[in-house]
């Protein structure tokens, strides 16, 4: 007996689909009392959206703003004060990493502008394992070390301060000989040819975070401070603790 495939009697589609219905937001019936109903929702900032709009995207089009310009400006100038490269000829079969322009408009919490922000970062997914980099891993703050502190902090009626370190990652000092091309639009005309020899670390490399957090650790060192056996983000310093011991005794 051959084989037969069964077939299915449905009843004809002879309706067409139900559409639902989209409620207007300021007519619904639900008891909740949001801003669109009341009206009170605030216009958008017309100048923050225009400041946005004003962000290049490539170099071309940054050099064209006397503003970006000189952002771009400081950022070089705070990499050669910070002897974060040597200008060097470019040694034989080395790799030599590539870089890009990164642009960041800063605004205020009113939507004001706040400051135009050029940061050099340098392509480390062209960096080779083993030749430009050896180990990456950087300690990361645990939460639950953070809920900690604020904890403590609050019952203990501690002071809380927190500190913003510019260009952190430029005070790591590299192991490994790193060479990357000269700046977009800043390239020195009596040097066309040169590379930079990576001396300090720069946003973008693979062993960046790392870098930085071995210069931190040893300036926190220093100063008295203790890296924590459970956590080494977490940096302890003691101060009063053998006078109090002596008082006891």
């Amino acid at each position: 007996m051959p084989h037969c495939r069964p077939i299915l009697n449905l009843p004809p589609f002879t309706t067409s689909p139900r559409l639902i219905p989209i409620t207007n937001p300021t007519t619904s019936a639900h008891p909740m009392v949001t801003r669109i109903k009341t009206g009170n929702l605030k216009p958008r900032s017309l100048l923050s959206n225009l400041h946005l709009d004003d962000t290049p995207t490539t170099v071309t089009q940054a050099l064209k703003h006397p503003y970006w310009r000189s952002a771009m400006a400081d950022e070089v100038t705070a990499q050669l004060l910070n002897h974060t490269w040597d200008l060097v000829p470019p040694p034989p079969n080395c790799n030599i990493l590539s870089n890009k322009w990164v642009y960041r408009t800063k605004l205020h919490p009113d939507g004001k502008l706040d400051r135009r922000r050029a940061r050099l970062v340098a392509r480390g997914f062209e960096q080779i394992p083993g030749l430009d980099f050896q180990q990456t891993y950087s300690p990361v703050l645990k939460p639950a070390t953070l809920r900690l502190i604020l904890g403590l902090a609050v019952t203990q009626d501690w002071p809380l301060h927190q500190i913003d370190i510019a260009n952190a990652f430029l005070h790591g000092e590299l192991q490994e000989p790193i060479y990357m091309q000269q700046p977009p639009g800043f390239v020195d005309p009596d040097k066309p040819d040169h590379v930079c020899r990576l001396r300090k670390s720069i946003y973008g490399l693979r062993q960046a975070p790392r870098t930085w957090f071995q210069c931190l650790a040893a300036a926190l060192s220093q100063f008295g401070f203790s890296v924590s056996h459970t956590d080494p983000s977490l940096f302890i310093y003691k101060t009063g603790v053998t006078d109090s011991l002596k008082h006891n005794t």
